[in-house]
């Protein structure tokens, strides 16, 4: 992965992105630290993924603001993003919603 930006920023950078977008999904604690709520709704869990998606973000912005020169982002690379980070979230969501016999 030879370029202008490292290959441990995009790999860490997705890991990350990963595991924020199942998070939501695969506790019933706020936000991972917060009181526990049995069962949580699902309002709950897409204002998580939304602050998830937003602090992602912000973070590989970080990592690219010290690595050089931040490019300009238009609307277009926000949506993708976020379309992105949703389908990363897909797994948590089958296996908390989709499964054979979840418990809700």
């Amino acid at each position: 992965m030879g370029g202008l930006i490292p290959a441990w920023a995009v790999v860490s950078v997705l890991i990350i992105a990963v595991l924020a977008a199942n998070a939501p999904f695969l506790n019933n604690r706020l936000f991972l630290l917060g009181p526990r709520r049995a069962p949580k709704r699902l309002g709950w869990r897409l204002l998580e993924l939304a602050v998830y998606c937003a602090l992602v973000a912000a973070l590989g912005r970080a990592i690219e603001g010290s690595l050089g020169r931040v490019s300009e982002q238009r609307w277009e690379f926000v949506a993708i993003w976020v379309l992105v980070f949703l389908t990363l979230a897909f797994p948590g969501f089958v296996w908390r919603y989709l499964r054979r016999g979840a418990v809700r």
